[in-house]
């Protein structure tokens, strides 16, 4: 059965999908962690739920619902430009009141909600052609911004007072960086869902920054992290079937358990 199931177009197609996000996620995850915005990323991530349950009752596309509601939470926490607690409080507040909304634009909508509560949890193998050119296009638009701003972005997360002293855009850099874990996060819940985005975006580069603490060296380990972990679990539900989510955020947490050990015994 294995081996017939991979000769299918649509795994063939979930398994580039799953590349395209592991890449993206694996990248952006790195500047996440060092930002301290895992929160944020949770919060974005359910706020595109919202989104999604939005456009139904609209009559749209969840998935450009999702899009939206990302795009609009994360840019607004960026012009925010928050910090420590008040960021949290601020992000706290807003996902309180999103998951409101959600919950009202579901009982407004009169149909079946499967194509946004398959968002919750994620739907790799339902990934069709024309969403993996789309997932394609984000993923282009994230790795091309983070090349090009890299240096900076690096710089405003290590330390944003000295960089900003030093006139780097930091408030710019904040929205920006928002702006492109929204996008991640809306190709992560794709594959993931909303509940479990974490895995892709916090989990292989948290793993990453426990094996190194050279930026470059950490974003390249991250990528490779979340690839292995896609990958494998979209191969594992092959073969076993149980939720794809669950291999890929089992293997990711295998590696950060593991990497943790590594940190531990290297610094004993």
């Amino acid at each position: 059965m294995f081996t017939t199931l991979l000769h299918e177009h649509f795994v063939h197609t979930a398994l580039l999908a799953g590349a395209v996000v592991a890449v993206v996620s694996g990248a952006i995850g790195v500047f996440v962690v060092m930002r301290g915005l895992s929160f944020a990323v949770h919060a974005i991530s359910e706020l595109g739920f919202t989104g999604a349950t939005g456009a139904l009752v609209l009559g749209l596309s969840p998935v450009l619902g999702m899009f939206a509601g990302s795009v609009a939470v994360g840019g607004a926490l960026g012009v925010l430009s928050l910090r420590g607690r008040e960021r949290d409080s601020a992000i706290g507040a807003v996902l309180a009141f999103g998951l409101g909304l959600g919950v009202l634009f579901l009982s407004l909508y009169q149909g079946y909600a499967t194509a946004a509560t398959n968002l919750l949890f994620g739907s790799i193998v339902g990934v069709d052609d024309a969403q993996l050119r789309v997932l394609a296009l984000v993923a282009v638009i994230v790795l091309v911004a983070l090349a090009a701003l890299y240096r900076p972005l690096y710089f405003a997360a290590i330390d944003p007072e000295v960089a900003a002293a030093r006139r780097v855009p930091v408030r710019m850099l904040s929205v920006a960086i928002f702006l492109l874990v929204a996008l991640t996060t809306a190709e992560a819940i794709q594959v993931v869902g909303v509940l479990l985005v974490l895995t892709l975006v916090i989990t292989p580069a948290a793993a990453a920054q426990r094996l190194t603490v050279r930026p470059a060296p950490a974003l390249m380990l991250g990528i490779v992290i979340a690839l292995a972990s896609t990958e494998g679990g979209i191969l594992l539900s092959l073969a076993q079937p149980w939720p794809t989510s669950f291999f890929i955020s089992a293997l990711s947490f295998a590696v950060y358990v593991a990497a943790r050990i590594y940190d531990a015994a290297s610094q004993a």
